[in-house]
């Protein structure tokens, strides 16, 4: 798509979109509208590298991520660094805050300088977003899941089956009484995920889940210490509660400790991430592992494995492990 496409579409002048494109001179914002629609709908990215550049190739690897206050993706993003060590290439990271919205115009504005690769986090985009990513001709590696078809490569784990394997584990372990403490799952899909998987393995036992709390907001220790109060504070009186991840769970772990609830034979408590800070605390937390790094470090090496994408798609499943702790 060219300038000409957008602005045929919009029924402006290409040096009006150019101008709004490049955020340059007074617009009126009806024309400003139009035009982003048009741009939206046709995938439309603008080329920075222009004239003789234009033919140069970029060095730049473009990694977007949700977030970087969870100690998950800095360790996905080390992985990426050590895949790229010794190479001329160098990773641009952007940060969506779980904003779909600005995720598309970071990849938007990603694309227009020609990365060499594009790797992020997840399967949930805009329309808009997908259009520009399966119509760019770099390679995009979709991190961390692979319970959907990628658009082009993908590498990560079944949050469906690592929920299904958490739910088994725990009932294995004589626990019939669930609660569940969550936090936002509208901007978090792979912890509605393993939410199902882990509703499926307990339906698949006769069971299901007694009580839930949900934290509207990202997931934290702080939420992680409230939510199990809320739930302990309910008249069904349960035996086990599955946390969204790591950090919700350490919180868990931390409201068990402070109102004198001995873990695992009163409560029992299971996280998700396998984090470091899980198995340090006074009781290791019983957790499901994810290999992060590896994650990371894989996405770069298929992204560069072929500059070129082949007909079919690619799925990497790095897989998972239960930890079993001593908090379930």
């Amino acid at each position: 798509m060219t300038v000409k496409d957008v602005a045929l579409r919009a029924g402006v002048s290409e040096s009006t979109v150019s101008r709004i494109m490049r955020n340059k001179g007074p617009v009126a914002d009806e024309t400003r509208q139009r035009v982003m629609e048009a741009v939206q709908a046709t995938g439309y990215v603008p080329n920075r590298i222009a004239g003789s550049l234009a033919s140069l190739d970029s060095h730049l690897v473009g990694v977007i991520v949700p977030s970087l206050s969870n100690i998950v993706f800095p360790e996905v993003l080390q992985g990426v660094n050590a895949g790229l060590r010794g190479s001329d290439y160098q990773p641009v990271i952007s940060i969506t805050d779980y904003d779909i919205n600005l995720e598309e115009n970071i990849v938007r504005s990603l694309l227009s300088w020609k990365p060499a690769a594009i790797l992020i986090a997840g399967f949930d985009h805009t329309p808009a977003t997908h259009r520009m990513l399966s119509e760019s001709d770099v390679r995009v590696v979709e991190m961390m899941d692979i319970d959907a078809t990628p658009i082009d490569i993908a590498v990560g784990m079944s949050h469906r089956n690592a929920g299904y394997a958490a739910g088994q584990y725990l009932v294995e372990r004589g626990y019939r009484q669930f609660g569940y403490a969550g936090h936002d799952w509208k901007a978090d899909r792979r912890a509605r995920l393993r939410y199902d998987g882990i509703s499926d393995a307990l339906r698949d036992a006769g069971l299901g889940i007694a009580a839930h709390a949900m934290f509207d907001g990202p997931s934290s220790v702080g939420a992680g210490r409230e939510m199990t109060a809320r739930l302990c504070s309910q008249p069904t009186k349960l035996d086990a509660i599955i946390y969204s991840n790591d950090d919700m769970a350490v919180g868990g772990v931390f409201h068990c400790l402070g109102a004198g609830i001995r873990m695992p034979d009163e409560l029992a408590v299971f996280g998700f991430n396998g984090l470091d800070i899980g198995r340090e605390l006074p009781q290791a937390l019983s957790t499901i592992r994810s290999n992060r790094f590896l994650i990371g470090k894989i996405s770069v090496e298929k992204a560069f494995e072929s500059p070129e994408r082949p007909p079919e798609k690619c799925v990497i499943d790095t897989g998972f492990e239960v930890f079993k702790g001593e908090t379930a």
